[in-house]
């Protein structure tokens, strides 16, 4: 069955006849999803058909289905007319912004509203992600860093999964559940091609965090997974926290990294029949005899591309939910001071003797 397209420039130009392929895909990894395509913009040989201009909107459509709004963000054109156009959605503007901020016991839903509203980006519905952050200074970072550095210590905390997305030319943010498997992909039916990779370079199987003001008021926290330990051998991760936790959110947050640190990674490359609904984010269930490939898995990357009527994608599927993760460190000025204050006590210590 033929796929159709439909492109929409600048609110009143339906430029699809000029299109030979167009390229739509995402990550999980940016905010923002992209729109390539490849033209020829010319009916003469001699002059563009249409004039495309930076900064202005285009619309993709698949069989009727509006899947991308974005802005043009490239226009490269040659003496022939084969040009190519890159647009990202609303969201990319999250990496064009770089600021410094101060938050204290804020939320990172707030945070993110907070940001947005600064920077005259549009907002839809912002989850409410629940763990207050007792102080986070960000330096010179753009928008999205602030955002997957928020989001990443509150998942470290109470382990809620929050995703940010565009809809309708607006930002939102919502909690990421386990996907609803609604779509299989398998060999004989769909599947082209399937690559799968199975690593424990980033498993470990301890985890140990440290906290506290001072050394002589360190906090501890140990975690381990002994049957995995057994398994693999024992491989640690250890981490500094924010001063201002206290044991018991200490401890949860070894927990909550050893739960995320002790999976084998599981990679897989698949490329098969185009699925519009298959993106970076959903979930797929996937069969493949030679590779063993069998179950339910996450869409970490996508692209679709459409040409002469054919709909392909290429997937980066994995077992493990990859979210972008961003720890947070503490500024520098605090660190100084931390050094300075176990400099001190170790002078008075070699005093008291």
């Amino acid at each position: 069955m033929s796929t159709q397209i439909s492109v929409l420039y600048d609110g009143k130009y339906n430029v699809e006849s000029l299109v030979k392929t167009a390229t739509w895909s995402g990550d999980v990894a940016q905010p923002h999803r992209t729109l390539t395509l490849s033209l020829s913009n010319t009916l003469n040989g001699e002059d563009q058909e249409i004039a495309f201009e930076l900064g202005k909107e285009i619309r993709f459509y698949v069989d009727g289905k509006g899947v991308f709004r974005g802005v043009i963000f490239t226009y490269d054109i040659t003496e022939k007319g084969d040009a190519v156009v890159i647009a990202y959605d609303e969201n990319v503007y999250l990496t064009k912004n770089t600021d410094t901020r101060k938050f204290v016991k804020t939320t990172a839903g707030a945070m993110i509203a907070e940001l947005c509203k600064s920077f005259g980006i549009p907002t839809g519905d912002i989850a409410n992600t629940g763990y207050v952050i007792p102080r986070m200074i960000l330096r010179s970072k753009t928008l999205w860093d602030m955002m997957v550095t928020a989001l990443t210590e509150t998942r470290k905390q109470n382990g809620r999964k929050f995703v940010v997305y565009a809809s309708n030319g607006k930002l939102g943010l919502r909690e990421k559940k386990d996907a609803a498997v609604r779509w299989m992909i398998e060999d004989g039916v769909n599947i082209i091609g399937a690559t799968r990779t199975r690593s424990i370079e980033e498993l470990r199987t301890a985890v140990k965090v440290v906290g506290g003001e001072s050394e002589e008021k360190q906090i501890t926290a140990s975690e381990k997974n002994a049957a995995l330990a057994t398994r693999y051998g024992l491989m640690q991760h250890y981490e500094s926290a924010d001063s201002k936790l206290n044991a018991s959110q200490l401890r949860q947050l070894a927990k909550q990294r050893l739960k995320e640190l002790s999976t084998v990674k599981e990679d897989v490359t698949v490329n098969a029949l185009g699925i519009t609904d298959v993106i970076a984010g959903t979930a797929v269930y996937a069969f493949e005899s030679m590779t063993d490939l069998v179950g339910g898995f996450y869409v970490n990357a996508d692209t679709h591309t459409f040409s002469d009527g054919i709909h392909m994608m290429d997937l980066t599927l994995s077992k493990t939910d990859d979210l972008p993760k961003l720890d947070y460190e503490e500024e520098p000025e605090k660190k100084k001071k931390a050094k300075e204050s176990k400099k001190k006590a170790k002078e008075k210590a070699k005093k008291g003797k």
